[in-house]
């Protein structure tokens, strides 16, 4: 009856590594040679079939119907350096021969012993922490990781918002084009000047300002090759002259007079 069940048991197991197996193999298949139209969902579905199956073969394990592997002693009975078909069949070519150099490796029930010797000093130095220091350190690790996704979250809106900004275009081409147009040919503009544009002009002369003033009024004749300042001056002299031939007023021959005294004339 103990082998019958321990024969079932080891058909239920091959069976569930067998579906592993190709399973494992489907998803490396796809990541090697359909990386370019695989989609994160379809990776998700691969590693839930993945977990469903280890979750089955676990409980196949646990099961309490399945004899304790651990006590079952497999012992080789036949090693030969030839080629052995069989096992070639049994292990899709991995295995060609059945020899002392890897029975060691197949038949072997631990891990080498510099991996046994590192599992036991995780193992002892996990027994030395207390639960309030491990929980700690677990509150610790997982705000570090918290502010890390936080700052990868930052980084890609930023680098996401910093793209939108430099595809959007932030000028009308129509109105660089025609502002370029007024500026260097003058199209567009217009001859009408603006009303005002001629205004009196101050002069650092007291004597001028009066002058001024008092030609607001009228008419502006402009003189070739006389200074800008002056301009304003002898108008009003001509128009005074005008109105009252062969008589000059006293206050605009003093005016003339101070202002052929003007420091920036010679």
């Amino acid at each position: 009856r103990e082998e019958k069940q321990l024969e079932l048991t080891l058909e239920a197991l091959i069976s569930q590594v067998a579906d592993l197996k190709n399973s494992l193999a489907s998803f490396i298949y796809k990541l090697e040679n359909e990386y370019d139209r695989l989609t994160w969902p379809s990776v998700l579905d691969s590693f839930a079939l993945l977990s469903g199956q280890l979750n089955t073969l676990n409980k196949v394990l646990k099961h309490e119907k399945t004899p304790l592997l651990r006590n079952q002693v497999i012992i080789p009975l036949v090693l030969s350096p030839d080629r052995d078909e069989e096992i070639m069949r049994q292990t899709e070519g991995r295995v060609p021969v059945f020899s002392h150099e890897v029975v060691p490796d197949h038949l072997r029930t631990k891990p080498d012993p510099e991996v046994e010797e590192q599992e036991k000093q995780l193992i002892t130095d996990a027994a030395r922490i207390s639960p309030d220091v491990a929980q700690k350190q677990i509150q610790s690790l997982n705000k570090m990781c918290s502010n890390l996704l936080e700052k990868i979250s930052k980084e890609e809106r930023e680098s996401e918002s910093g793209g939108l900004r430099q595809n959007k275009q932030t000028f009308n081409p129509a109105d660089t084009n025609a502002l370029v147009a007024a500026v260097a040919f003058g199209k567009g503009l217009s001859n009408r000047r603006p009303p005002g544009s001629g205004g009196s002009v101050q002069s650092s002369q007291p004597g001028a300002g009066a002058i001024i003033a008092g030609a607001s009024g009228m008419q502006q004749v402009p003189m070739s090759g006389a200074p800008a300042q002056q301009q304003p001056m002898l108008a009003g002299v001509q128009m005074a002259q005008a109105g009252q031939p062969g008589k000059m007023p006293s206050g605009i021959k003093t005016n003339i007079k101070s202002a052929s005294m003007h420091p920036y004339q010679r």
